[in-house]
């Protein structure tokens, strides 16, 4: 053991001192909400860059800051935010975005989004894709899954850091309902064979929409389901469930929670797994015996969570369309929106 070099080796530790602290400032200043920015973040920064701040300081400059949750103070007063089997109901002023990014952060979450981009229905991907760059999950992991007939026109759109983009080549059908129906046996059959072992969580959209508003982690759940714009304030005698006995959609007039749209869904992979696949099976039934639902694959997605209630359910802010419904003043924000649109054209 060589005494001598000690004071070379102290020397050096003392002399990275400075630079490690520096470094431990930048790093938990990136996870500091922007209320603490409001308490001179950026002035410890300058002193910690000049020695004016200690080791214990610079732990603290670290921690989280956000105004203390009120156990008498609801959120909410004009909707409700809490269903009957305990499942939250995500508006606008419900959820601390900065608490959940952290968390959603240390799991290191991927998250999946699957989109159907068949036939004509090919030209709203751009929007699509360019939106949801600007406000789908913005600083976490996203793998767009994109199921086409056609995958020359898919559009090259900039990715941001640990974003790509995968295209999945599938066949067209003649009828738009068909090729709404096999989105579930897609799903289904990919979530088993693919997305099991690339993503935590499956966010199912269509694909003539676009993100005009913040759609985060906030919706991620082992099971979620998004009310339907037109029915969210609707008896459930009003929901266009199936009502016919004989299909496996079926959901008689004194039943149903609520009506969900088809077009915004997920969960967990499991989850969306076994509900895709349920769905589809129910359809292949109904196929067979010549029933088609009434309202296709979104019959089977009621019918599924009426008896699978979701742990969580997105208000119509996460589904909305302001050329239909305006702009209310209960939405606080319209975050996943219709693109204006000759549905017979696009269909046909």
């Amino acid at each position: 053991m060589d005494l001598r070099g000690r004071p070379k080796c102290c020397s050096l530790h003392l002399g990275i001192l400075p630079l490690i602290v520096v470094a431990l400032v930048f790093f938990g200043y990136g996870f500091v909400s922007h209320r603490s920015q409001e308490l001179g973040d950026s002035e410890a920064v300058t002193r910690v860059a000049v020695g004016e701040l200690d080791v214990q300081e610079v732990v603290a400059l670290s921690r989280m800051v956000y105004a203390q949750p009120k156990a008498l103070t609801p959120s909410r007063k004009d909707v409700l935010v809490l269903t009957p089997w305990l499942a939250p109901i995500i508006w606008e002023g419900t959820f601390n975005i900065d608490i959940l990014n952290e968390q959603f952060r240390l799991q290191n979450t991927t998250v999946g989004l699957t989109v159907f981009a068949i036939k004509k229905f090919v030209v709203f991907l751009k929007l699509f894709l360019e939106t949801a760059e600007q406000q789908f999950m913005v600083g976490h992991k996203v793998i767009y899954y994109v199921f086409t007939d056609h995958p020359a026109d898919v559009p090259q759109v900039p990715l941001g850091a640990g974003r790509k983009l995968v295209v999945l080549t599938v066949r067209n059908y003649t009828r738009w309902q068909d090729v709404s129906m096999h989105r579930m046996e897609m799903i289904s059959r990919f979530s088993e064979q693919r997305f099991l072992h690339e993503v935590d969580y499956l966010v199912c959209a269509d694909v003539d929409m676009k993100f005009s508003d913040h759609v985060g982690v906030e919706i991620l759940s082992a099971l979620f389901g998004t009310l339907h714009p037109g029915f969210y304030s609707r008896s459930r005698e009003a929901f266009t469930y199936e009502r016919r006995p004989k299909s496996q959609a079926y959901i008689p007039w004194d039943e149903g929670d609520f009506y969900y749209m088809g077009a915004f869904f997920g969960g967990s992979v499991w989850e969306v797994y076994h509900l895709t696949k349920a769905c589809h099976q129910a359809m292949v039934e109904d196929k067979a015996n010549g029933i088609e639902a009434v309202w296709h694959d979104e019959s089977y997605l009621n019918k599924y969570l009426l008896h699978h209630k979701p742990t969580k359910v997105l208000s119509p802010e996460y589904m909305w369309d302001q050329q239909l419904l305006g702009w209310p003043s209960i939405m606080k924000k319209l975050r996943y929106v219709a693109v204006p649109k000759n549905h017979q054209a696009i269909r046909n």
